[in-house]
């Protein structure tokens, strides 16, 4: 067993824990967590972005999804804890194993502030006779120099690039407090907060956020925060605003003294730490935050700018596609490399931050990992053959981009081509899906998957996820996927304004992965006595590699929706390159 883990089972027979849990979370329930609250990783080894880790006093186990499955079978070799793959055939959920190995009577322990209260009210309904043990943080008592929390500093969002004061915002989240009776409103998930307050900050790698608790009423608004990250002119404008600011600790006490209710939260992204703090006089009214949706809902300043992000963007990823075209036909490259030089052009657009993700820059065989992550000291060297994989984003002060495009980077056999051209098909229907107001996701996910499923071929993941403005590149509550998840809001309609990616693929272990991904504004059509039609618009221009493609697996109609994407990307891109990148993007953008 992992040394990590038996130092964890070895606390947990002094404090006589039965079961151990380990979410990957931080206190706000994070997707993707700072350094400080990489717990799960510590104990197990395994880094993927999606898991969960329960240790008993004898044994261990990892849940992970679909996009994971490779990486965490690798990285979990010889540990001793056994992988659990989601949603896979004979695979017991948590609770099942749970029921499998306890009795109802046994104790159960985790660090409350990082499990949602929503996550600990199943396991209570499961286990009614659970004894359980909030706000033990064991991991810390054996992660030596574990990273300290971060405090980076806070900046205020320009009006201008997100189209609506925090006033506003505010006032709006009031009406829906008003119409759900809530006298109080805590809000604990960083992007909402962040949206809201119209503030980003830097204590989440590639997430604009700052580490923060936001309480409202119908007349006072607090944002707990690190006080040191606020500059007293910042705290000086939040304060004309009616935003007043309290240290990010003073939270739990704070709640314990909450005379204002009933309180609005979202049961999903508060912790159940929180929860217990409230006093038991209080009522609550458990719902999904009123500001989950209406950011979702980009306004018209936010589209204008989201789309000057990826013209940007879009230049960015076009010039490494002629740079590593071009190159590799000269030598080899590494995979990162590869990463470094698509930053190097990124760093090169106005406004650029940051990246809005981990670039997964993965060649051959790397590439059937969804979330490869390549390492110096561990990674591919690219030749001028087979496919290369970069799933890369953005964050621009006018918003955040998410993009993949595979590449052939020289002779590509032809079960390649053909899942590639497979993978394009599924890509170009979804993005012209034309369809009644009042679908969601689960509705039009089988256009994307129709032309794989036809070949039985499947992807272990969603189809595409909502995005955020200068925030998580996964964002809700709208989203492509075939199925419901547990625990997962995906009821969301397709509202006008919302930006959702579009991303099918093929991934054969041990071979090769493709993927294809723009990201699409949700649009009004026609309205007549049908109903409101709605379609999509992209806003992702990048080429996609001709060299790949299958050309007689697509059809006329295919044929015709590339031909005009790329003359779309023609239109948009050319003006930003010079004369020889021009030439070479006719190339990479010729009719078909």
């Amino acid at each position: 067993m992992r040394k990590e883990i038996v130092m964890l089972q070895d606390l947990m027979k002094i404090h006589d824990f039965d079961a151990y849990l380990v979410e990957t979370s931080d206190f706000h329930q994070s997707e993707y967590v700072g350094e400080y609250f990489k717990c799960r990783a510590f104990l197990s080894g395994f880094t993927g972005s999606a898991g969960t880790l329960l240790v008993t006093q004898n044994s261990a186990y990892l849940w992970t999804d679909g996009r994971y499955f490779i990486q965490a079978e690798n990285q979990l070799k010889d540990s001793g804890i056994t992988l659990m793959k989601m949603g896979q055939a004979g695979v017991l959920t948590l609770e099942e194993q749970m029921a499998s190995l306890f009795d109802d009577k046994f104790t159960f322990a985790c660090d409350g502030r990082t499990v949602s209260y929503s996550k600990l009210q199943g396991l209570k309904e499961r286990f009614p006779s659970m004894n359980i043990v909030l706000n033990q943080d064991l991991v810390n008592e054996i992660w030596n120099n574990r990273p300290s929390l971060s405090c980076e500093k806070v900046f205020d969002y320009n009006v201008k690039y997100c189209g609506e004061t925090r006033t506003s915002k505010i006032n709006r989240i009031r009406e829906k407090m008003e119409e759900f009776n809530a006298e109080s409103h805590l809000i604990t998930s960083l992007d909402d907060i962040a949206w809201i307050l119209n503030l980003r900050g830097h204590d989440v790698a590639c997430n604009p956020v700052m580490l923060s608790y936001l309480v409202m009423t119908k007349t006072n608004c607090t944002l707990y925060c690190q006080l040191q990250a606020v500059d007293e002119n910042l705290k000086e404008i939040l304060e004309e605003d009616g935003v007043s600011l309290r240290d990010y600790y003073c939270i739990s006490e704070d709640l314990k003294l909450l005379d204002e209710g009933p309180l609005l939260v979202d049961p999903t992204k508060v912790n159940a730490f929180l929860i217990s703090c409230l006093p038991k006089s209080i009522g609550r009214i458990f719902k999904p935050n009123p500001s989950t949706l209406m950011k979702s809902i980009k306004n018209s300043v936010e589209i204008k700018n989201t789309k000057i992000a990826h013209i940007k963007d879009g230049v960015a990823v076009t010039k490494f596609m002629i740079w590593i075209k071009e190159e590799i036909q000269k030598r080899s490259i590494t995979e990162c490399e590869a990463s470094d030089m698509l930053e190097s052009f990124r760093r090169q657009q106005e406004h650029y931050l940051e990246p809005s993700f981990e670039t997964i820059a993965a060649y051959g065989k790397n590439a059937a990992m969804m979330h490869y992550s390549a390492k110096p000291h561990q990674q591919a060297t690219l030749e001028n053959k087979n496919l290369f994989l970069v799933d890369s984003g953005g964050q621009y002060l006018e918003g955040t981009t998410d993009i993949t495009r595979t590449f052939a980077l020289g002779d590509v056999d032809d079960l390649q081509k053909k899942h590639f051209t497979l993978a394009l098909r599924s890509m170009l229907a979804l993005q012209n899906a034309h369809f009644l107001y009042g679908c969601i996701g689960l509705n039009l996910d089988i256009l994307a998957r129709g032309p794989l499923w036809d070949e039985n071929l499947d992807y272990q993941c969603g189809t595409g996820h909502g995005v955020g403005h200068l925030l998580n590149v996964h964002e809700g509550p709208n989203g492509f996927r075939w199925r419901m998840m547990p625990g997962r809001n995906e009821s969301a309609i397709l509202e006008e304004g919302m930006i959702t990616t579009d991303e099918p693929g093929v991934y054969i272990p041990n071979s090769h992965g493709i993927r294809h991904e723009n990201e699409l504004l949700c649009v009004k059509g026609e309205e007549n006595e049908y109903g409101q039609f709605m379609h999509f618009e992209v806003i992702t221009f990048a080429p996609i590699d001709l060299d790949a493609i299958d050309e007689s697996l697509l059809s006329f109609r295919e044929k015709q929706w590339l031909n005009h994407y790329h003359q779309q990307v023609r239109e948009v891109i050319s003006p930003y390159l010079t004369e020889q990148e021009k030439v070479m993007l006719e190339k990479y953008t010729r009719e078909i």
